[in-house]
């Protein structure tokens, strides 16, 4: 028996009688998520768990997998995990050396080792190095993989912190370097400093050996805004600070400046997305907009001179125009080339403008694959240094990703990529195939998704479902090396679905799952699963599905508006409870996407996918696993407490884990992402009744 009593509190503030599960660190909370975490891993890590764990843990650590590099000057920059460095190493070589098949590299800092010295649960989040002399660089260290970091002054030299350096404690926020002795810093550290979502409320101006709270504010908001955020462009003639204030998730105001502050406000619409390169800005208007006298349609994408449009004699160019099933994914500027991403029906296309005041000149980038999933991304951290060389990252659902080199400077025809590095197999895919279908919606759209798996279904495949429908974000299949080895490989079925609320269409699809919409998004997948017993590929009872974070809404409204679809459902760092979601952390930030629950007009239509409150006795709830970090300072893990402890209460088949580091992931190594990964796994499998004892 435990010394805590873990049945609910009643007239609890909100009506909640599990409010006490919101206070992270709680003893009471705490003890319950032990004892709820202890009884998990009792029912499912167990028999083939440790195997699972293994094999998965084996492929993290592979030391033939890609290094993933970043130029910074003469030297790429790689940080690296594997079974004799959990936490990491940070290193660097030259592209040359990461050319061969064994490459040297430099050591410049071990994570571990840092964590032993130190006493901290250090996970790495990255590093900001100075770009003129590339002597210093900031380091962003996580406790336990929480978004707020603790900056520190690292000498690339010496190889050893800087103790009177650019160091600041734990905040969420960022640097930017203006010169070897002066940094921009947007971080919410220090009191008033913080927006209400947790955000910076201010930029300053911080001189080396000056004190960070006492640094000249030259920007700032208030903290009803999201947050704000600046940078050096040095692609400018001249010194120029872009200083950016985040209103809402969607919309943005910008102005340019100096180090004593904003001068110019550019009037751009607040929704847009936009980059700039040197006199150059790409604009991408979220809505139809109206410049220079002639209307750009939505998604639109538009050259502009900076000077013309800042004197108010805009001179553009329409660069890209979308259709129903042709978007843009990303532009970004190298050399002073604009390099755009779009897809038509799901598949990858490229191509690359050259700015002239008469007339830009396009060229298509045609010599990369263009099927599958692809990415391209400057090989240069810093802009002003790029020199026209660029990454392409290629893969699909049964071939590992491969990474490119391509010279964007290469005169004509452009030739093909070369081949850096390729992904090891880490699963046997012989027999499987990609194909593509489509399914009617509730309101009579079509909904795209992918199925990977045995060429021909026997009616009761064991499957395995997926989506993420939020924030404009595009999910495409790609090579999943956890489903290959854990699903796949043994005989069964993986699905990706392209639901409304992502960004697979264009602003069209993105707002048609939100807020209101996020209900049809919800109806998309569960049209899906509808779809994969229809043409007789399984059951409802075979159905496994699995989401995280705003997937993970997704998830638990199929738990409460669809449970007759499903076998079982996995959730992962949830958002559950939308009548307080925007009190907890970081919740104020997703007002866009979900609506504000505080406005009764906007509670009616969130009330219908608050599956915390939705949940009700006497229902066909299939079992449900629902996973958190205690680390997870962005969606908070009350949320997945309440939940299974409500659902538990019921008389449902709840299962809850939480994991003590990882943050918004899986784990601070390897090893515990592998352990999570595992768990969810053989909880999906043992609830749809699939010993996947065999493989194929």
């Amino acid at each position: 028996m435990t010394a805590f009593d873990f049945r609910p509190t009643l007239n609890a503030p909100d009506d909640d009688p599990y409010l006490w599960l919101e206070d992270v660190e709680g003893e009471r909370a705490l003890a319950w998520a032990a004892s709820q975490s202890a009884r998990t891993l009792g029912h499912f890590g167990v028999t083939q768990f440790d195997r699972d764990r293994d094999a998965l843990t084996a492929i993290f650590d592979r030391p033939d997998k890609i290094p993933l590099i970043t130029r910074r000057g003469q030297y790429l920059y790689d940080f690296w995990q594997d079974a004799g460095n959990p936490r990491g190493l940070w290193r660097r070589t030259t592209l040359a050396a990461y050319m061969k098949m064994d490459p040297q590299w430099e050591l410049l800092l071990d994570l571990d080792a840092l964590a032993v010295s130190d006493g901290e649960d250090w996970i790495w989040a990255g590093t900001s190095i100075e770009p003129e002399r590339r002597e210093r660089a900031v380091l962003r260290l996580s406790r336990g993989g929480s978004d707020a970091v603790v900056h520190r002054e690292f000498d690339l030299k010496s190889l050893s912190f800087v103790a009177d350096g650019f160091n600041l404690a734990d905040a969420k926020g960022g640097v930017n370097w203006l010169d070897p002795d002066t940094l921009l810093l947007s971080s919410a550290f220090g009191d008033g400093m913080a927006t209400r979502s947790g955000y910076a409320r201010t930029v300053r101006l911080w001189k080396r050996g000056a004190n960070p709270l006492t640094a000249p504010v030259i920007f700032e908001t208030g903290s009803e805004s999201l947050g704000v955020s600046g940078h050096l462009d040095r692609t400018a003639g001249s010194e120029r600070l872009w200083l950016i204030e985040q209103s809402t998730f969607l919309e943005k105001m910008v102005q340019i400046g100096d180090r004593s502050g904003p001068k110019i406000e550019i009037d751009l619409p607040r929704d847009a997305w936009w980059n700039s390169s040197g006199d150059w800005l790409a604009v991408k208007p979220r809505k139809p907009w109206t410049v220079g006298g002639m209307t750009h349609a939505a998604d639109a994408l538009i050259g502009i001179s900076l000077s013309s449009f800042i004197a108010g004699e805009p001179s553009l160019a329409a660069l890209f125009e979308s259709g129903d099933r042709r978007s843009l994914q990303s532009f970004f500027w190298n050399n002073g080339k604009l390099i755009i991403s779009y897809l038509v029906n799901l598949d990858p296309r490229l191509e690359m403008f050259t700015p002239d005041r008469q007339e830009w000149t396009r060229r298509a980038l045609d010599t990369v694959p263009a099927e599958g999933t692809v990415h391209l991304g400057s090989l240069d951290a810093e802009r002003h240094e790029n020199n026209g060389e660029v990454l392409v990252s290629a893969q699909d659902p049964i071939t590992p990703r491969k990474l490119l080199l391509l010279d964007l400077n290469a005169a004509p025809p452009l030739g093909a990529p070369v081949i850096l590095k390729r992904n090891p197999e880490n699963f046997d895919a012989f027999g499987l195939v990609v194909t593509r279908h489509q399914v009617v919606s509730t309101d009579g759209e079509m909904i795209p998704y992918t199925q990977v798996g045995p060429a021909n279904g026997n009616g009761d495949a064991p499957v395995h479902i997926t989506a993420y429908g939020g924030y404009g974000k595009s999910v495409l299949p790609h090579y999943n090396s956890s489903l290959g080895k854990l699903w796949l490989e043994r005989g069964g079925m993986c699905v990706v679905a392209n639901i409304r609320g992502g960004g697979e269409f264009g602003t069209r699809w993105h707002e048609a799952g939100r807020r209101a919409g996020k209900r049809l998004a919800h109806d998309d997948f569960a049209a899906v699963a509808a779809d994969l017993v229809r043409r007789g590929i399984t059951l409802p009872r075979r159905i496994a599905a699995e989401g995280g974070s705003n997937g993970d809404l997704l998830i638990a409204n199929m738990l409460t508006r669809y449970p007759e679809n499903f076998g079982a459902l996995f959730c992962k760092m949830p958002l559950v409870d939308m009548r307080r979601y925007t009190k907890l952390l970081a919740g104020a930030n997703w007002i866009d996407e979900y609506g504000d629950p505080d406005k009764p007009g906007e509670w009616i239509f969130l009330k219908e996918i608050s599956a915390y409150h939705a949940a009700t006795p006497g229902q066909p709830y299939p079992p449900i696993l629902l996973a958190t970090t205690k680390r997870d300072d962005r969606v908070h893990p009350g949320h997945a407490r309440k939940m299974a402890a409500k659902l538990q209460a019921l008389g449902y088949p709840a299962y809850f884990y939480e994991h003590g580091a990882g943050g918004h992931g899986y784990g601070k190594n390897n090893r515990e992402r592998a352990a999570f990964i595992a768990l969810g796994t053989n909880f999906l499998r043992s609830a749809i009744g699939w010993q996947a004892d065999r493989v194929r």
